[in-house]
């Protein structure tokens, strides 16, 4: 016959295994709310690597393509371009013969665009890029073409209201004034553009100046969280894609590009192809202008 105590006895085995097991599941129960709490961020780290090395790869598939086209561009010059010139020089040659022979206004037409094709001049503006009013030369272009001295900047006497307001902005906003360095930072930044205004007698800038310096110190940024800031590097690197992909598309369809997709295992084969069609080309443009000009 058992008594109380013993009973008591048995029943401790049974009890300390189940307080053990409420234990860990409450453990684990804690570790995997404290994951679901990361897994977000986690989630956006991932997908932000992935992004940025599939973006590294792409950039570097179209910059391959960039310098093959490049090269190929170069190539194509070099072997085609003066086949190229020839064929507009006899276009050129041909017109001309014909609107000789014919005496037609619409032939002299054509003959001189086929002329203005061989020989491109540039336009004024393309030589002297804005050094032109519309006058003529600036006075200070001119004087530089022509070895002249440059006239000197007109001197600028500020009016006492500009006077006024730059000691007062000199006294408020001086450096010697900071009580750190980012203040003096600060101070001289804007004492420098005080300077420049006054330089100017620029009474309406001062006046602005003055606003802003009663404004006082523009607050800083509120610092993105760090899901912001994933969140933004994936807007970027979606947006740089775009880019990358809008440049790609452009290559692609260029005429140099299109050559190459053409044969991409072997271009200079399709050189030596166009080569050739240009040759007989320009056996045929020689042809015709030796018979318009033997009539």
């Amino acid at each position: 016959m058992t008594t109380p105590e013993t009973d008591d006895v048995a029943g401790q085995p049974e009890e300390q295994p189940r307080e053990r097991l409420k234990d860990r599941l409450k453990e684990r129960l804690e570790q995997a709310g404290a994951r679901a709490q990361a897994r977000p961020e986690e989630r956006l780290e991932r997908a932000v690597r992935a992004a940025e090395q599939a973006l590294i790869e792409f950039e570097i598939a179209v910059e391959t393509f960039r310098v093959e086209v490049e090269n190929f561009s170069r190539l194509h010059h070099q072997k085609l371009g003066p086949m190229y010139t020839r064929l507009d020089e006899l276009e050129a040659l041909i017109a001309e013969a014909t609107a000789a022979r014919t005496g037609d206004p619409e032939d002299r037409r054509k003959a001189d665009e086929a002329r203005a094709q061989v020989m491109p001049m540039p336009g004024v503006e393309e030589l002297f890029h804005g050094w032109m009013d519309g006058d003529g030369l600036f006075p200070e272009a001119a004087a530089m073409l022509t070895e002249q001295q440059v006239r000197p900047p007109q001197r600028v006497r500020p009016s006492d209201e500009v006077r006024k307001l730059y000691r007062e902005l000199a006294r408020k906003a001086h450096p010697d004034l900071a009580q750190d360095e980012d203040e003096r930072a600060r101070r001289d930044e804007f004492i420098s553009r005080v300077n420049a205004a006054y330089g100017r007698g620029d009474e309406t800038l001062l006046r602005e100046l003055a606003e802003e310096w009663a404004a006082g110190p523009v607050p800083p940024e509120r610092q993105p969280s760090p899901s912001e800031e994933l969140y933004a590097r994936l807007e970027w690197l979606a947006q740089r894609k775009e880019l990358l992909t809008a440049v790609a598309q452009e290559l692609e369809e260029s005429a140099i590009g299109s050559m190459l997709r053409m044969a991409p295992e072997d271009p200079d084969a399709l050189l030596d192809e166009i080569a050739e069609q240009l040759i007989a080309q320009v056996a045929e443009r020689e042809a015709e202008l030796e018979r318009l000009t033997a009539a």
